[in-house]
């Protein structure tokens, strides 16, 4: 039987299925070995309370709307932890009442909470997607952008729908974009520049690394130092560092990636590396100087499983990282 192909996916396992796994242990290389799918999590999350207070209260104040005289005409999501967020304080609002049927509120607060089904909410990527389409929300949100994948593509789109959406105001009402503590610019500074439009960014998570992660990891690693080939796969820009730094492959000195010539060889282990996307390749390459093997098309499991499918088909039967 041909020898596994150990695929550590740097992330938590998505419950009550995750497509990753389920994609990778049902596949096999070209050469016919079978692909190993295991989870390494890398980091944990943690709510801004700040954040949260924020959108709260504009949420409540009936700030974002479709009206003149709202202070937002949109919302941005790039991350499924910013719709987790988001998530409970529309939990909180089902939990107290608001906008519901029981009555039991006191405040009366069901006429503070705005319905959005008339904003567009922008995502990028099918899993932020599915996450926003899946918050309980009667009507359910507007939300568009899946097709783009990438911000550096969704700021574009979210020009030309956000142009005609509100063609009959010369000035665009601004658009409000829930953010990670860590998170890139493109969106805010292309619609900034391009369209000379306002976006504020709302901090309404933090991330952190996982204590357990570089002890979990280099286990794996160990477990796996003989085998052939083997592959990491990357969800996010903030577990680059705590990734490349367990690999051995980080300059503590320089802060920066060693030359994979210079690479310590343990033995003909050739490890890889694959990014759900642009932007995590991008800070792999900009803050590391790490060219990973493989860079997603789509933030998908299937483009993912394509990227090394196709990388693999070029490799000599026998690869070593040299």
């Amino acid at each position: 039987m041909p020898t596994s192909i150990p695929v550590f996916l740097l992330k938590t396992r998505s419950s009550p299925t995750d497509a990753y796994e389920d994609l990778f242990a049902s596949s096999t290389s070209p050469n016919g070995e079978p692909f190993s799918p295991s989870f390494v999590p890398v980091l944990e999350h943690r709510f801004d309370d700040t954040g949260l207070a924020q959108v709260r209260s504009l949420l409540k104040l009936r700030a974002i709307g479709n009206c003149q005289e709202c202070a937002y005409g949109g919302l941005i999501f790039t991350s499924q932890r910013a719709v987790e967020a988001f998530a409970l304080l529309v939990a909180e609002k089902k939990t107290a009442g608001v906008g519901g049927d029981n009555g039991n509120n006191p405040q009366n607060e069901q006429v503070s909470w705005p319905d959005l089904e008339d904003i567009p909410v922008y995502s990028v990527g099918p899993a932020t997607t599915r996450a926003l389409r899946a918050i309980p929300l009667n009507p359910p949100l507007q939300v568009i952008g899946e097709h783009t994948g990438a911000a550096d593509e969704l700021a574009p789109f979210i020009i030309e729908d956000y142009s005609k959406r509100y063609a009959d105001r010369e000035k665009k009402p601004p658009l409000l974009f829930l953010v990670g503590e860590k998170h890139r610019d493109v969106i805010p500074r292309v619609l900034r520049e391009q369209a000379g439009w306002r976006v504020d960014e709302v901090v309404v998570y933090g991330t952190a690394e996982l204590a357990s992660f570089r002890e979990d990891f280099a286990q794996r690693l160990g477990e796996t130092v003989n085998f052939p080939v083997r592959w990491v796969v990357v969800f996010s820009p903030s577990g680059c560092e705590a990734m490349l730094a367990a690999l051995g492959f980080l300059d503590e000195k320089t802060g920066r990636a060693k030359p994979k010539s210079n690479l310590d060889e343990k033995t003909t282990t050739s490890t890889f590396i694959a990014t759900i996307g642009k932007t995590t390749k991008a800070h792999l390459v900009t803050k590391f100087g790490y060219e990973p093997e493989v860079c997603a098309e789509q933030p998908t499991p299937k483009a993912i499983l394509e990227g090394i499918m196709r990388f693999m088909a070029a490799l000599p039967q026998s690869s070593s990282r040299t």
